[in-house]
């Protein structure tokens, strides 16, 4: 069996990582833009530790491959099935485990039947490491019942959404308007507590009326996500306010919009893991980071 990867980016080589584990015969290769920028060499290496043979271009990628597997950015779903239409065929299955709208998995799965092959909505529950493949995901549409006894076989840790495409892309987004909007309102409220000299007392009385969130672990984490992965979060709740606008809650798309924008604001500032595991010192350091940049960009 080979399965191809078109982005092979966090999820794809968790994926393939302990796939390859899993059953030794499988054969991989992947397409990414990527390999025609600075991260060429890193790309390259990570693959050739997985046994992933890079492909320059989309087609040539899933050339002979029984299923292939769209993991990239939100706002390049639609295109990285546009860059295997004029290749995929019949009997190829096509698996979108991007973090985008019904409507738009709608439309990308409208592409890949034109072409006469199959389509699967997969939604990715939870973080990919350490689990990779085996990480619980929800499949919908037509062709989820088919493809259920090789996932099976494969031990990914599957459930059936709906018949529809979309159906399980809905429940992911809708899950993470509250995942990502959580960790938005805890980094922003701390930040902000920081700022007004008042963060010993915000901490204090909320550590208090929400003990079961676990304190102070709780915090550090919530920053530690949004500044490591905010930009990639950023684009995902875009897709959660194109569901909640085309769920016809435009208010709520508001909300997810907003949500977006502290993430993106967080992630911008360049600061990845290894802030340290005391909380106040940790939102000191970030707090001071995001007053400086303001203060650079006002000058």
């Amino acid at each position: 069996m080979k399965i191809a990867f078109i982005g092979f980016g966090e999820a794809a080589r968790a994926f393939a990582e302990t796939l390859g584990r899993e059953d030794d015969r499988l054969v991989f290769s992947a397409y990414d833009i990527l390999t025609a920028g600075d991260e060429d060499r890193d790309l390259r290496a990570a693959a050739l530790k997985l046994g992933v043979a890079i492909a320059e271009s989309p087609g040539a990628a899933i050339d002979g491959a029984d299923w292939i597997f769209s993991a990239v950015t939100a706002a390049d779903s639609l295109d990285a099935a546009r860059s295997v239409a004029a290749a995929i065929a019949p009997g190829q299955l096509f698996i979108d485990i991007n973090s985008v709208s019904a409507g738009r998995k709608i439309e990308t799965a409208a592409i890949i039947k034109a072409s006469g092959a199959s389509y699967l909505d997969m939604a990715v529950m939870a973080p990919v490491h350490p689990r990779g493949h085996r990480t619980q995901v929800l499949v919908a549409g037509p062709d989820a019942r088919s493809a259920a006894a090789v996932l099976d076989r494969l031990g990914f840790d599957h459930a059936h959404a709906g018949n529809a495409v979309g159906d399980a892309t809905t429940i992911k987004m809708l899950r993470s308007l509250f995942v990502k909007g959580l960790e938005a309102i805890t980094v922003q409220t701390l930040l902000a507590a920081k700022t007004a000299g008042r963060y010993d007392e915000v901490y204090a009385s909320l550590s208090s009326s929400f003990a079961a969130l676990g304190w102070p672990k709780f915090p550090l984490y919530q920053l530690e996500r949004v500044a490591t992965h905010g930009v990639r979060r950023a684009a995902e709740m875009r897709e959660s306010a194109r569901t909640l606008a085309e769920l016809g809650f435009p208010e709520g798309s508001d909300l997810a919009n907003a949500i977006a924008d502290i993430q993106q604001s967080i992630g911008d500032l360049g600061i990845s893991a290894g802030m340290g595991e005391e909380v106040s010192a940790a939102y000191e350091a970030v707090e001071k980071t995001s007053r400086e940049k303001k203060r650079r960009n006002s000058l």
